[in-house]
């Protein structure tokens, strides 16, 4: 993946962004900046609107009002131009509970059509980051939540992407591994890649160079979470949370 340095950064814009799944507006009128090469938070409890937001993001809904605009060097470009640099991590993955990680790749890798000359180095890359390289025959069932996160992830790295879309990556796993989890997620954000992790644990907003709070799909706050905190005068995000929803 190192090969990703010198590739272009991209970046999304959405601006009075409304979108309504059946009768529920799940996001309102919502303008946020994803810049490129950082790491972004969406924070909010379930309901709030981030999987929408996500799914708009990969292009998989379109927006009722509002706009999104993509941009590669600060240039505006057509999403067709960027979605093959997308990478998408659901939160209900679609791995194979009777797969191995190896089996998992190698599906992987035909899937995206990685070169057969690209595909051994990537490889061992990506399990030498996510430290499952002595785990490679276990099939996707037999793993722990925070292993079988790392799988999904590595799967979804394999293309390279250069914008990574992980919808609650760290849900229901053990603070060990959601510590490892942010760890790899650092590494990859060295690269250059814009990544926008959707999370309902508040303290995870502090991980993030930038945070977006939302509740029922309005943005609540946005920006550096150490400046947003010493703004608001509170010490936390959950405060902070608290205090923009008036709880």
């Amino acid at each position: 993946m190192n090969e990703a340095v010198s590739a272009p950064a991209y970046g999304i814009r959405l601006t009075g962004v409304s979108k309504k799944m059946k009768a529920h507006q799940a996001i309102r009128d919502l303008t946020v900046d994803f810049a490129a090469g950082r790491m972004h938070g969406l924070i909010g409890p379930e309901g709030a609107g981030k999987t929408t937001l996500m799914r708009l993001l990969v292009g998989l809904l379109r927006p009722d009002a509002g706009t999104l605009a993509y941009s590669a060097e600060g240039h505006a470009v057509p999403f067709a131009a960027l979605r093959p640099h997308v990478a998408y991590m659901p939160q209900q993955q679609s791995l194979y509970a009777d797969l191995s990680i190896a089996e998992h790749l190698d599906f992987f890798k035909t899937l995206y059509g990685v070169a057969d000359d690209e595909y051994p180095r990537r490889r061992e890359e990506l399990l030498a980051i996510t430290r499952l390289g002595a785990f490679q025959e276990r099939p996707a069932g037999q793993l722990s939540g925070g292993m079988y996160k790392k799988l999904g992830l590595m799967c979804a790295l394999l293309s390279s992407p250069r914008i990574l879309l992980l919808d609650e990556p760290t849900n229901g796993v053990d603070p060990i591994s959601r510590r490892e989890f942010w760890e790899l997620l650092y590494r990859l954000q060295e690269q250059g890649i814009l990544i926008v992790v959707a999370t309902a644990y508040m303290d995870e907003a502090e991980r993030c160079g930038c945070a977006h709070l939302l509740e029922e799909g309005r943005l609540l706050a946005s920006g550096e979470p150490r400046a947003l905190l010493a703004e608001a005068g509170v010490g936390t995000i959950d405060e902070l949370f608290l205090l923009r929803t008036g709880a």
